[in-house]
């Protein structure tokens, strides 16, 4: 009787939702078309063109680095996890390539394996150092993004290897208008996105993300799963250093920390509606958090923006984001 008394009002509130907040994927797919609207009107007034073809290749190329190393980074923050070592990570993947590769067309498989072997290292570490060292993740994944560093500083003074031109191709090709480096983080997304939503797997890293404590006593054997996703973060990240290894022509030793690419990532996650806590989210809002991102650097870019005050526009859209994902959060609750 009760259940049934409730039922109505239940439904009642829920329909009143949609008309104030989407789900966060729709709220960061809305908002990203009304920045370009405003990215296109802004770039107009001074004179510029913004919705170009030359334009828009720009942004989807800007957008595979980020985007690729966003859409491991989601699947550690939906575990309740992230992952702090992805920036040097990718750095040190870009010189891997570079140096096995050597300028030889016979040496890009060689690269390629050798670059995710190492991922692979790498996100097992993190993983097992959260999970059996039992050290938060960010101070884990910190502490092994040093020991990069570290390795970076010692060995390292400038660019290293030769990266083949054929394999240079993946960071300038077009398959007719679009960036072939478009198709490879759609590619990556949709593999991901797949893992998530339609794989035991992706079911137990929503359930330990949501509380671990439950997902253990329900049997989910909850440290292989946050393993699982530091490693497919971590394979990611290196996903990334290849493509950047192609882009730049040789391995740089700080492509991935001059772009801040740690930080920027957990705020694309973010930006897309993924909930730190964990448990709530996915990749397909990440890659709008990506392109909103991607947008506004190619307006800020335009009409020279100074870049103190993209940082706090950077800010400022993050914290409204999450803003409002939590203003829905707690309207649900109190709705339901």
């Amino acid at each position: 009787m009760n259940a049934q008394a409730l039922a109505p009002r239940t439904r009642t509130a829920k329909s009143a939702l949609p008309g104030r907040f989407a789900d966060p994927t729709s709220v960061v797919y809305l908002a990203l078309l009304g920045v370009i609207l405003l990215g296109w009107i802004t770039v107009t007034a001074r004179g510029g063109s913004f919705l170009t073809l030359d334009n828009t290749v720009g942004i989807l190329q800007n957008s595979v680095v980020l985007g690729l190393i966003a859409v491991g980074q989601s699947v550690v923050v939906l575990t309740g996890s992230l992952d702090l070592s992805v920036a040097y990570l990718v750095s040190i993947a870009t010189l891997v390539a570079a140096e096995t590769m050597d300028g030889s067309d016979g040496n890009i498989v060689p690269a390629i394996a050798a670059v995710l072997a190492f991922s692979v290292a790498v996100g097992l570490a993190n993983g097992l150092i959260v999970t059996k060292l039992g050290v938060n993740a960010f101070i884990a994944t910190l502490g092994v993004g040093f020991i990069l560093r570290g390795w970076i500083e010692d060995t390292y003074s400038g660019p290293a290897g030769k990266v083949p031109e054929s394999f240079q191709r993946l960071g300038f090709d077009r398959m007719g208008p679009i960036p072939v480096s478009a198709f490879l983080l759609l590619a990556v997304a949709v593999a991901v996105w797949f893992v998530l939503r339609r794989t035991r797997l992706g079911y137990h890293m929503y359930a330990v993300g949501g509380d671990e404590q439950t997902a253990r006593l329900s049997g989910v054997r909850t440290h292989r799963v946050i393993i699982a996703a530091h490693v497919l973060c971590a394979v990611c990240a290196g996903l990334a250093g290849l493509f950047l290894a192609a882009r730049l022509g040789a391995g740089s030793p700080w492509a991935g920390t001059e772009a801040r690419y740690d930080l920027t990532s957990i705020a694309a996650v973010v930006l897309g509606g993924t909930a730190l806590a964990g448990g709530r989210g996915g990749v397909t809002g990440t890659i709008g958090g990506v392109l909103m991102l991607a947008v506004l650097d190619s307006v800020f870019n335009q009409i020279g923006v100074d870049p103190f005050f993209q940082n706090v526009v950077r800010g400022v859209v993050i914290i409204v984001a999450v803003a409002l994902y939590a203003r829905r959060g707690t309207t649900k609750g109190v709705a339901s």
